[in-house]
């Protein structure tokens, strides 16, 4: 299992583009495997990781994610490939629904029928990211389009899947998938099984599972507890996320969270490897002072 790290700076309203990339640059030297890359509405994250690819040499770099619903997927393929060109071949694109707050309230788009919308979208996005023709007639879609971005490589997909339709495409059409504020017992008794049976059976090998999970060093376990419910508040508010944490019997974020001491955090990190997990996605939070510093000393220490 790969440990990578979320980077945090992309969902701050207020960053800029430089410490988004300055961010990701200090994670590679700091030796992490990979950095997740949240698009919510500041920075646009594929943008900013084409600009650390030509600032950066090994890390690879995933969105995390990018809602699918306003861009369309020819466009989004072209992005992306030109993204993974950038890069040298070390981008993963992830894309998601996002929620119907988002999409309907404050873009004005549909959210009737999320996974027929990521089914569709994936049988036009697929084919274009290997370099092939898309040609395909659906109800949402009707697309006949080729991009070509010469230099670039095959750009592999996961896709924030939780539900069983979900999770059944995801398994079948992507290379992965890419939770958030899902726990270990949900991962291992529901994410990890069912996206593998899909996987294989449509003759494919298991597929990526990247799980972002909060996590804390410290000694203060019931302070950290609060930090992390006040940080991610917004989450248990949003349909897909309350069920994620309802599935593994919690109602907070904390619930889901890496807490502790270095062997509880090492325990728990071997825990999600064991439950099938392939990426573990640190994201970790302020909890005190030089709590952040701490953990990210540690995540070194454990790669």
């Amino acid at each position: 299992m790969q440990i990578g790290i979320v980077n945090s700076s992309v969902g701050n309203p207020n960053a800029r583009l430089e410490d988004v990339v300055g961010e990701i640059e200090q994670f590679e030297k700091q030796g992490f495997a990979f950095v997740s890359c949240p698009n919510i509405f500041g920075v646009d994250a594929i943008t900013a990781i084409a600009v650390a690819g030509q600032r950066t040499e090994r890390i690879e770099m995933v969105t995390g994610v990018v809602p699918s619903p306003p861009r369309h997927p020819a466009a989004l393929a072209q992005q992306a490939l030109t993204t993974q060109a950038a890069t040298g071949g070390r981008f993963v694109l992830g894309i998601g629904l996002s929620h119907k707050i988002v999409i309907e309230d404050m873009f004005g788009l549909s959210y009737s029928q999320p996974a027929k919308q990521m089914r569709e979208y994936l049988e036009v996005l697929m084919p274009l990211l290997q370099g092939k023709p898309a040609s395909f007639q659906g109800d949402l879609y009707r697309v006949n389009a080729s991009v070509s971005v010469g230099d670039a490589d095959p750009v592999p997909v996961l896709v924030a899947a939780l539900g069983p339709k979900m999770l059944e495409l995801t398994g079948r059409l992507a290379q992965g998938t890419s939770t958030w504020m899902t726990g270990l017992r949900t991962l291992a008794d529901h994410v990890v099984p069912s996206i593998n049976q899909s996987a294989s059976s449509s003759g494919k090998p298991n597929p990526r599972i990247l799980a972002a999970i909060p996590i804390a060093l410290t000694d203060d376990a019931g302070s950290a507890r609060e930090a992390c419910d006040q940080a991610f508040a917004i989450y248990p508010s949003l349909p897909s996320y309350r069920a994620m944490l309802e599935r593994e019997g919690v109602a907070q974020p904390s619930g889901i969270a890496l807490i502790g001491n270095e062997a509880t955090l090492r325990q728990g990190i071997a825990a999600f490897r064991d439950a099938g997990v392939t990426d573990f996605a640190a994201s970790p939070f302020p909890a005190g002072e030089g709590v952040v510093d701490r953990t990210l000393a540690f995540l070194q220490s454990e790669m």
